[in-house]
C-alpha cells in the first residue's frame, strides 16, 4: 500500500515481508525466524554488564531481536548475475550482488501486464514487444521492467510457486539488447514455474528449456527482482523504481526493499481510495 498521499511523491511498497508463516518457497527452502522478546533477552543483557540486575532495567525489559535462518532468495530479493552462472557477457566473471552498479537500481520503471497468460505459459520476445507497444512506451537503456503475472494474486497460498507465466531466453535477451539491466516479477521465479518445466523436460528431453531465462545472463549480465508485490497498483509507466539490494560479499542475491515512487499532485495508484481528510 502507498505510505501516504500528499502533494509530494507517492511511495508504493513493491516488497513482500520475510514471513516464515507464508508458503512463498518450495518445501524446505523457506525462512526460519526466531523471535526473542524483551523479557527473553534480559539474561543476555544482564550478562554483558556485571552488577546489573533484571529489576534495574526499565520495565524489567531488555531488547527485542530476531535470529534468522534464510537463503538470500527468501522474500523480495534481487538476483545477481552470479546466481545464473559463473560467467556473464560471453565469458567475463559474473558479478555478485555486492558488485551490481547502484545506478541500475534507481531508474524509471515500466510495468507490463501478463495476467491474461495462463500459469506455466512461456512468454516469447514478440509478446514482450507487443506489451511494450500496447502501453505506448519506448524502452530506454536502464529502464526497470516489471512483469505483472497471475502469480501476485496467489501469493500466500501453496499454489504460489506454481503460479504465473515465465520469461524465456529470447524474451529476456530482447530486453537486454535494448539496454535493460534490471527486470522484475511478482512470481517466485523469472522463469516458468518449475512444475511446468519439469513436465516439458520429461516430454521433450531438451535441457535448454531448464532455467532458460536466467541463463540468458551468460550472454549479457543483468539482475532480476523476484516476489514483488502490488504491481497491479502501478500504472504502465511514469514512476521510478528504487531497488537497492542488501550487500552480502560474494553472494548470488540480496534482500531488497523495492519501492515505486510515483509523481505527486494528488496522483495515486489505480484502485486505491482517496486520502482521508
Amino acid at each position: 500500500m502507498p505510505s501516504r498521499y500528499c502533494a509530494g511523491p507517492v511511495f508504493l511498497d513493491l516488497s513482500r515481508p520475510l514471513d516464515p508463516a507464508v508458503p512463498a518457497d518450495p518445501p524446505g527452502l523457506g525462512p526460519h525466524v526466531e523471535y526473542i522478546d524483551h523479557r527473553q533477552a534480559v539474561a543476555e543483557m544482564v550478562s554483558m554488564f556485571p552488577g546489573l540486575k533484571a529489576e534495574d532495567l526499565p520495565g524489567g525489559e531488555a531488547w527485542a531481536v530476531e535470529r534468522l535462518v534464510v537463503t538470500t532468495h527468501n522474500g523480495t530479493h534481487m538476483d545477481a548475475p552470479w546466481h545464473y552462472a559463473s560467467t556473464m557477457n560471453g565469458g567475463e566473471r559474473a558479478w555478485t550482488i555486492d558488485e551490481v552498479p547502484l545506478e541500475w537500481c534507481f531508474q524509471p520503471g515500466v510495468k507490463l501486464d501478463f495476467r491474461d497468460r495462463p500459469d506455466g505459459h512461456l512468454v516469447m520476445a514478440f509478446e514482450v514487444e507487443e506489451a511494450v507497444r500496447s502501453i505506448g512506451h519506448e524502452l530506454r537503456p536502464l529502464d526497470i521492467v516489471l512483469m505483472n503475472t497471475g502469480a501476485g494474486a496467489a501469493y500466500g497460498t501453496p499454489q504460489y510457486i506454481n503460479s504465473g507465466c515465465g520469461f524465456g531466453r529470447d524474451a529476456t535477451l530482447w530486453l537486454l539488447e535494448r539496454g535493460i539491466r534490471v527486470v522484475g516479477t511478482d512470481a517466485w521465479s523469472w522463469d516458468v514455474p518449475f512444475a511446468y518445466t519439469r513436465a516439458r523436460f520429461a516430454e521433450r528431453g531438451n535441457p535448454a528449456i531448464i532455467w532458460e531465462g536466467h541463463k540468458a545472463g551468460r550472454v549479457r549480465g543483468y539482475c532480476q527482482l523476484e516476489k514483488l508485490a502490488n504491481l497491479d497498483q502501478l500504472p504502465p509507466s511514469g514512476f521510478t523504481v528504487a531497488c537497492f539490494p542488501f550487500t552480502i560479499r560474494g553472494a548470488s542475491a540480496g534482500f531488497t526493499r523495492a519501492v515505486a515512487i510515483l509523481d505527486g499532485g494528488g496522483a495515486r495508484p489505480p484502485g486505491e481510495p482517496a486520502a482521508r481528510p
